[in-house]
């Protein structure tokens, strides 16, 4: 859409601010909603009436297509203030760019980029009070698109929301975590929405984590859907593996997220000097490497957590634990990308962007 063709987008401020009753030197994250939320909608061909209003229910028909066909995905982002209270984004157009690449999996219209920035921008400016200041804390953001037309007919839907809500978060999990090599449920596959940010990838996830649960451990680690013997995700991360001195992550595919946090870890890694290698890591590579005592280090990678270290694996009834190091990659990456995101460091990249 052209810039000159977007409507002004609308705005209601709530009456009733929620933001005394939060402690914001101690967040969960994801629990607690700002006051506002960014609303479109899809209806008569085109994405219309663009609006931020207060943070409230939604009222659906029963036949409401996301409920019976799953059109629906989402992205993952966070807003930071740093020192001087400058309201700053990280790489936001390649959020914008994903959502549109998983909304066209699932025939889904695409969202305009200017819809997305502008509406984007106007939330942050009048929930700017809700972003905290903490270190390791964000103001979450959840970008999510989803079908509202009616019917019970199995086709793609003719109406859609497009909806950005906010929350004030601390950090995703602390510490590090133990994590199952999974041999028999898949998160996708081959020819499937895998690389999509669809809603339905992560509740087939559910079942599967909580029988690695029920086993001691946190998360699982996701094989190849038809031999199980490659590494490819950690949970709802990217997953990235030190073998030696050697950064390893699977490379990108129709089953594996194009992650935002995992090519913006490529790329400092190897400004750090660290030899990185995207390819394919066998679950037998892994183990081996674990036993010769040359696997110093795994992690996941993601919006949420940033970067969260594994301290061990389990895979056939063994487990596996990693060393403890005194310096690490993940540390040492996740300083540099938080350091750009809370604008501490130069960003030689041009990945930050300032809401003015």
């Amino acid at each position: 859409m052209k810039a000159e063709t977007y409507p002004k987008i609308k705005i209601e401020k709530t009456t009733n601010s929620k933001i005394n009753e939060l402690d914001f030197n101690n967040l969960p994250f994801g629990k607690y909603n700002s006051d506002h939320m960014f609303v479109s909608d899809y209806k008569d061909g085109k994405w219309q009436n663009p609006r931020v209003i207060p943070f409230q229910n939604i009222s659906l028909d029963p036949s409401a297509k996301i409920f019976h066909y799953g059109q629906s995905v989402f992205e993952g982002m966070k807003a930071y203030k740093d020192e001087n209270g400058k309201i700053l984004l990280f790489r936001p157009l390649e959020n914008q760019k994903r959502i549109n690449i998983s909304s066209k999996r699932l025939a889904i219209p695409e969202f305009p980029e200017t819809f997305f920035m502008e509406g984007l921008k106007a939330l942050l400016k009048l929930d700017s009070d809700w972003i905290p200041t903490k270190d390791g804390s964000s103001l979450y953001i959840r970008p999510f698109v989803f079908a509202t037309g009616n019917g019970f007919h199995a086709s793609p839907s003719n109406e859609y929301k497009f909806i950005i809500a906010c929350s004030p978060s601390g950090a995703y999990f602390g510490g590090k975590v133990k994590v199952l090599i999974e041999q028999k449920y898949s998160r996708s596959a081959n020819g499937g929405v895998g690389y999509a940010k669809a809603g339905g990838n992560y509740a087939g996830q559910f079942y599967p984590t909580n029988l690695a649960i029920e086993k001691g451990y946190q998360q699982v680690i996701w094989t190849d859907d038809t031999t199980h013997e490659y590494i490819e995700e950690a949970g709802a991360m990217n997953i990235f593996m030190r073998i030696g001195d050697t950064l390893i992550t699977a490379p990108t595919s129709e089953r594996i997220l194009d992650g935002i946090t995992r090519k913006s870890i490529i790329e400092i890694a190897k400004d750090e000097g660290i030899n990185v290698e995207v390819r394919r890591i066998t679950v037998s590579e892994l183990v081996e490497a674990a036993e010769n005592g040359t696997l110093k280090e795994m992690f996941g990678a993601g919006t949420a957590a940033v970067i969260s270290p594994i301290a061990g694996f389990g895979f056939k009834d063994t487990d596996y634990d990693l060393p403890e190091l005194e310096e690490t990659f993940a540390a040492r990456l996740k300083k540099r990308i938080t350091d750009i995101q809370y604008n501490r460091a130069e960003d030689k990249f041009g990945w930050r962007m300032e809401v003015k």
